[in-house]
């Protein structure tokens, strides 16, 4: 079997700071409502722009909270609303509701771990900071992921976080307030440990992937000393992993080295697929009906969407319309009946074809030459520690990706094309151009040579 697939923007917001983290809400009945985080860094105030090499940069951040009318074909997209906080390295939804309310969970650059519960708030709804815990001192909080003891009976929930210590902290979640508890905290990784997962059907399993370039699994029903296996089979460092919601024993990985690996958890030696996608993996995400579909954030390379359903994982489908660093990527669990319009059904659909945004000059151009940017390495990345300011120590975007004469009609001026296929909405984010991307994915399953 072949995917004939095709891409469509619906619109194109812009996030003012550096956008590297984007999740629609899993609950029901709340799934509309789409979050995206931000991390800038700006350099102490100072007389006249100096500065001293010692001063410490502050790690700005911004939560965003959108809404998306599934009815509104230009524009469907509403920011609902907007708060300052601490740069935002992560970011996750619980699947379940607790205390009756979607919970989302951030993990920022001043080391902690915050809960934030959405709520109503007449015609419209608004998110909450309701708990907020340090995970170590002069750290960064990486990365989390919430257990829910969807594929277990009675579990607990819990939050696995990372840190740029190398650490990672198990976390009990408490379902009344929610409040947060550090069960276990240990170090993993010699470098920054870049991401943390758990096993969806065994939550008692958690996987790990450092700046060390190795991938570990721990045991956490006892002090977690040594790991239960370590590979190391990615070259560079592993950022980014997910179980599969789906399919038992199924995880994915991905790393600075481009290559996203599939492995099966009962043979851990070698993987089972290796796909190599031009771009450094900073984020996965297993599709949440359609087991086969694996979404990809890579960097330098755009958004793929790969097919573990065929011989060796290929790429069937890429979005490439972001001018930037690709590192927020999530699908949305609307239905297709309710996030595509109604409309004649397409007689073929073209293979891979982005539609949207032109040759016409309307997508934004970062290939001018910028001025006043200064550049402050600091992690490995060397990207999220990124000056974009004047001389006077304002804020300069490094280009303004939305203007205000983008016509969203023209980002959709082929909807009529789409019908009843196969139909995915997504929202994908990039870093220097802070903008983020809400889309449409459109596929067909067909024989091989068609």
């Amino acid at each position: 079997m072949a995917v004939s697939s095709k891409t469509q923007t619906l619109q194109i917001t812009d996030t003012e700071y550096s956008a590297d983290a984007v999740e629609w809400c899993p609950v029901d009945d709340w799934n509309t409502v789409l979050a995206c985080g931000t991390y800038q860094l700006k350099k102490p105030d100072g007389n006249h722009g100096e500065e001293k090499s010692d001063d410490p940069h502050m790690r700005l951040g911004r939560l965003y909270l959108y809404t998306y009318d599934p009815h509104q074909l230009f524009s469907p997209v509403t920011e609902l609303q907007r708060i300052e906080t601490a740069a935002i390295l992560d970011m996750k939804w619980c699947h379940i509701p607790l205390s009756d309310h979607p919970v989302l969970g951030i993990a920022n650059a001043k080391g902690a771990l915050e809960l934030y519960k959405l709520q109503s708030r007449g015609e419209s709804c608004q998110v909450e900071l309701v708990h907020s815990m340090d995970v170590g001192d002069d750290c960064l909080a990486l990365s989390l992921d919430w257990s829910t003891g969807r594929r277990e009976n009675n579990s607990p929930i819990k939050i696995i976080c990372s840190d740029s210590k190398g650490r990672l902290s198990l976390v009990h979640v408490g379902e009344s307030s929610p409040s947060l508890d550090i069960q276990c905290q240990w170090g993993a990784h010699g470098f920054e440990a870049w991401i943390a997962a758990f096993n969806y059907w065994n939550s008692s399993t958690v996987f790990s992937g450092g700046d060390d370039c190795l991938l570990r699994g721990w045991d956490t029903r006892s002090t977690p000393d040594h790991p239960i296996f370590t590979s190391k089979r990615h070259s560079m460092g592993v950022c980014s992993i997910q179980s599969h919601p789906l399919r038992e024993n199924i995880l994915a990985t991905g790393s600075y080295d481009e290559h996203v690996l599939i492995w099966d958890l009962r043979q851990m030696r070698q993987p089972v697929s290796d796909t190599h996608v031009q771009g450094g993996v900073w984020r996965l995400k297993w599709h949440p009906t359609e087991s086969a579909l694996l979404l990809a954030a890579c960097m330098h390379s755009g958004f793929h969407i790969l097919d573990n359903a065929s011989d060796g994982c290929p790429i069937v489908s890429s979005y490439v319309l972001h001018n930037s660093l690709a590192y927020g990527a999530d699908w949305s669990t609307l239905s297709p009946s309710c996030n595509s319009p109604t409309n004649p059904e397409p007689a073929s659909l073209p293979a891979n074809k982005p539609d949207g945004i032109g040759s016409d000059g309307a997508a934004p151009n970062l290939d001018q030459p910028m001025q006043n940017l200064k550049i402050f390495y600091e992690s490995p990345t060397a990207s999220f520690d990124v000056i974009l300011e004047d001389e006077h120590g304002e804020y300069l975007p490094e280009t303004d990706p939305v203007k205000k004469d983008l016509d969203n009609k023209a980002l959709s001026e082929n909807s009529a094309e789409y019908g009843s296929a196969n139909t995915s909405l997504v929202a994908t984010c990039s870093f220097y151009d802070h903008v983020m991307h809400v889309w449409r994915w459109q596929w067909q399953m067909t024989q091989s040579g068609e």
